[in-house]
């Protein structure tokens, strides 16, 4: 009689810790309808975007239509701006994106800069800077020891009606300034406002 009352007992248990489990299981694998995780395989995926419907992709997520300001110039050339964050480290990340609206493609090799040091980052975001218009500074993207970017390379060209994802980072502003300028290449001042990271 306690052999059969201890297998009972012992079944119990196995049930119980058989249907906990399978409903962690389940609550884990749910996420709570909070879209976080589909937010996360967007964004990895929006770099391996080309073409016209990659734009389309991209527009429907949440991140991608908050575009902090958008710029036109060089022949037809648009850069966005969608992301300008203070890190803790004391530096700056503006990230984006540009569109090649021109006739032909476009080689990123008048963003690099006019300096010779910037030579070396060939076709890159090294050329651009923050300006902060009432503390009169300029501030220049970050560059490690042997004189490269903090920035986006870019491996090749921007195809006719492609866009192309780039980032930059720079020293941060004094902790009160919160709005400054973008500049890069011969394209327009774009005004954006930091955010904390």
């Amino acid at each position: 009689m306690d052999y059969r009352h201890t297998r009972k007992g012992r079944r119990a248990l196995s049930a119980v810790a058989i249907t906990a489990g399978l409903l962690l299981t389940v609550a884990g694998c749910g996420g709570g309808g909070d879209g976080k995780s589909d937010k996360g395989a967007s964004s990895a995926s929006a770099p391996a975007k080309g073409g016209s419907d990659g734009g389309k992709t991209e527009s429907k997520t949440p991140e991608a239509n908050a575009v902090l300001a958008e710029v036109k110039g060089e022949n037809g050339l648009t850069l966005a701006i969608t992301s300008a964050k203070r890190d803790g480290g004391g530096f700056v990340t503006v990230e984006g994106t540009v569109t090649n609206n021109t006739s032909d493609i476009w080689i990123a090799d008048t963003w690099r800069g006019d300096e010779r040091e910037l030579s070396k980052n060939g076709s890159s975001v090294a050329g651009a800077s923050l300006i902060d218009q009432n503390g009169k500074k300029k501030y220049l993207v970050l560059r490690d020891t042997s004189g490269r970017c903090l920035c986006t390379k870019f491996t090749g060209v921007v195809k006719q009606g492609q866009t192309a994802d780039w980032f930059a980072q720079f020293p941060a502003p004094p902790e009160g300034t919160k709005n400054v300028d973008f500049q890069v290449g011969a394209m327009p001042p774009a005004a954006i406002e930091i955010s904390e990271g």
